[in-house]
């Protein structure tokens, strides 16, 4: 999503410096002459005596100001777990990668019975993680047995693996596109 996000401000504030560009040199260019400015004093004093202009300018700036924070927010927010703390039982953790949950949840996926490719995310907090997999299935896959095998020894192994008494999952099953056989 964030890439998504990024695109998008990257084209909105594109556009908007090509309509500036546009509005500048349509407005103070061919009509008014190349050394007068871009606003008259005369007009200056109109938008003056015009209360709701600086308001609507106030707004726009605040709202700028808020994408720009929220954008900043996203880019060092990150999407993905860096590791898990796993209980010992002598009052002590150790520190398990969430990379290699990740490709140990993923290699088991990838050998259960139709799946043609998997992927998986860890996201949450250190101490309590989830899982977001994405399996993309052969055209010949009964989705209900792949979702009991992920739900059983694949989940298992997992929370077994990193001493977790929980391991909450979200599963989107996508299906491989296939043609049917020609008949000829």
């Amino acid at each position: 999503m964030l890439g998504t996000a990024n695109r998008v401000l990257l084209a909105l504030a594109g556009l908007l410096a090509a309509a500036a560009g546009a509005a500048v040199l349509a407005a103070s260019w061919p009509f008014a002459g190349r050394d007068e400015p871009l606003l008259s004093r005369a007009r200056q004093r109109d938008l003056h005596a015009e209360g709701w202009v600086w308001w609507a300018e106030a707004a726009a700036l605040a709202a700028c100001v808020l994408l720009a924070l929220w954008w900043l927010s996203a880019q060092l927010r990150r999407s993905r777990l860096p590791d898990v703390l796993v209980d010992t039982g002598d009052g002590a953790y150790a520190v398990l990668r969430g990379r290699a949950l990740e490709e140990a949840v993923a290699a088991e996926c990838e050998a259960l019975d139709g799946v043609a490719h998997c992927r998986v995310a860890l996201h949450g907090r250190r101490d309590a993680p989830a899982l977001r997999i994405t399996l993309r299935l052969e055209p010949y896959a009964v989705p209900a047995d792949v979702l009991a095998g992920l739900a059983g020894p694949v989940l298992d192994h997992a929370r077994t693996s990193a001493g977790l008494p929980e391991l909450p999952t979200e599963a989107r099953l996508l299906l491989t596109p296939h043609h049917a056989p020609r008949v000829t």
